[in-house]
């Protein structure tokens, strides 16, 4: 898996309300997908596939049915090459900063 297929399956806003609604609720059918979204069921399947191919998604067959799994150790990998490497302290000072001024409010 490379870095690229994440980025670009991650690049589409109908791809990352897929992964929301996995995160929301992991294990669901593409029926149940597909009646989150506004689009077909073809439309659905092949974004599905495309987050299936840079590992974003698994599937485990039930009977007839798949159901989808999110796989969030691509995204971890990417927040600890990019945001980590590059921002992790400065991230971990504002945060703490924002906690400091909510606690005084």
């Amino acid at each position: 898996m490379s870095m690229d297929a994440v980025f670009r399956a991650l690049a589409d806003p109908t791809r990352r309300q897929l992964l929301d609604n996995l995160h929301a609720r992991n294990g669901q059918t593409l029926n149940a997908l597909c009646a989150e979204m506004d689009m077909t069921r073809q439309a659905v399947t092949k974004h599905l596939a495309i987050l299936e191919e840079a590992n974003l998604v698994t599937t485990l067959r039930k009977g007839r049915e798949k159901q989808h799994y999110l796989n969030p150790v691509p995204i971890n990998e990417i927040a600890e090459r990019w945001i980590g490497k590059f921002e992790r302290h400065r991230l971990d000072a504002l945060s703490d900063l924002k906690k400091r001024l909510e606690r005084e409010d």
